[in-house]
């Protein structure tokens, strides 16, 4: 190969080492198998099985077609939490419209920002039921979703041939460029993005308060929380932003409480 060559490959396999392919609660053992199938032969390794609902059998090895190595290495969890508690951009993959609507990707654009997040943190795309997808409140922990546009008289699509379709595409967000043109927002960062654990804490905290403060009914919280989960999502804040709004939270919490 020549230099440059190398030198994609080697980004390639930095990037990609970067982003974590999650499979929540998969019902067919086959399906896992496909899927790391599709990974390995774009380069991804990284594989998160959430609560499945049967072990990686002998269907599943059969049809990896040699991809092994990510079925052994796969990491097993019992909750979503868990899989993306070290990630600094989730995105779920949706099929389906919602009553609040969050910010859509499509494949293409998908790849791009997991590239560019990739580069500094850990980035998981999210796969949910064969049968139902993702849940709302498995959506509701993701910064953005992404459609993949299929046939509308026939919008049936196996999830391990949805997990190639966004494999390919990120390895092409990898191959059309020797380095991604800009940081996600134009410039490099100072801090790395708060982690979905983070995200989670902070969130819990400010329901807290909210509750304390008497400004949200726990009884009756309509979209309230969902709302305000969108809004920071999207805003995708920092580590020290997160700490500084925690932080203002608890100097709420001690003139309440004092």
């Amino acid at each position: 190969m020549s230099k440059s060559d190398t030198e994609i490959a080697e980004l390639s396999f930095d990037l990609l080492s970067n982003v974590r392919v999650v499979m929540v609660n998969t019902t067919l053992p086959g399906n896992i198998g496909s899927a790391a199938r599709a990974m390995k032969t774009m380069g991804l390794s990284d594989l998160v099985l959430v609560d499945p609902k049967k072990p990686i059998d002998e269907e599943a090895i059969a049809r990896s077609s040699g991809a092994t190595d990510i079925l052994e290495s796969a990491v097993q969890v019992s909750t979503l939490e868990e899989a993306i508690e070290d990630c600094g951009l989730v995105i779920g993959t949706s099929a389906r419209s919602r009553s609040i609507p969050w910010p859509l990707l499509n494949p293409r654009q998908c790849a791009e920002r997991a590239v560019l997040t990739s580069k500094r943190q850990k980035v998981a795309i999210l796969f949910g039921r064969e049968d139902r997808g993702l849940t709302n409140e498995e959506l509701a922990k993701c910064q953005a979703h992404v459609h993949i546009p299929t046939n509308p008289d026939y919008s049936s699509l196996n999830i391990a041939s949805a997990i190639q379709v966004l494999c390919y595409e990120l390895r092409m967000a990898i191959e059309t460029q020797a380095q991604p043109e800009s940081e996600f927002w134009g410039v490099e960062w100072d801090k790395d993005l708060a982690s979905a654990q983070e995200l989670d804490g902070f969130i819990d905290h400010l329901e807290s308060i909210m509750v304390t403060t008497g400004f949200l009914d726990p009884e009756n919280p309509r979209y309230v929380m969902t709302r305000l989960r969108r809004l920071f999502n999207r805003s995708l804040p920092d580590k020290v932003e997160i700490n500084v709004l925690r932080g203002i939270l608890s100097s709420i919490s001690r003139k309440i409480d004092p």
